[in-house]
């Protein structure tokens, strides 16, 4: 039996809207929960949205920036119903065999509250 990720909400801190007009200040966390789409539960999944100019500023400081966990968007389209509509989409692509693979899978796009974690 295949396992599908269903998202079930998304947090945004802090609001987009009370962000900065300067891209290079363009930062925010996006905290997904999402589960199985065939029953019960949901684990997190964070993401740092940002710009560009962001990473730019972050890469000044020594050249590098390990930027995993991070969704580059235009700030000067920023959108965020459209950022939440390929969001739900890219979790929904995400099936596996069980909910360990699956979020295992969803780990690649966002930092997973039991990433790591051994038994």
């Amino acid at each position: 039996m295949t396992v599908h990720a269903l998202l079930r909400s998304i947090d945004l801190e802090p609001e987009p809207s009370s962000l900065l007009a300067r891209a290079e200040e363009f930062c925010l966390l996006a905290r997904l929960y999402a589960g199985p789409a065939d029953g019960p539960g949901e684990e997190s999944f964070d993401v740092t949205v940002c710009s560009p100019e962001w990473l730019a500023a972050r890469c000044r400081d020594g050249g590098f920036f390990d930027a995993r966990h991070h969704l580059v968007v235009d700030v000067a389209h920023f959108d965020q119903g459209a950022l939440r509509s390929w969001l739900e989409k890219r979790v929904k692509a995400v099936s596996g065999d069980n909910w360990a693979e699956v979020g295992e899978k969803l780990s690649r796009l966002g930092l997973w509250e039991f990433e790591d974690y051994r038994r």
